[in-house]
């Protein structure tokens, strides 16, 4: 029961990173490519954006 539950957060956890990072990316370049490539990076394109860009616009 309990790899169940971990599965299922780890699914979700790897949606989310590509949700925000296919948010992330429309907000800034308006592009569907970028937004696809950027949405199969997820949770490492969120995480290189924050560390390198200091113009958080999209908050």
């Amino acid at each position: 029961m309990a790899s169940n539950n971990r599965n299922a957060a780890v699914t979700s956890s790897i949606g989310v990173g590509a949700v925000l990072a296919m948010i992330m990316s429309w907000t800034l370049k308006k592009s569907i490519l970028w937004t696809l490539i950027h949405g199969l990076l997820g949770w490492f394109y969120v995480i290189w954006y924050l560390i390198t860009k200091n113009d958080w616009t999209w908050f």
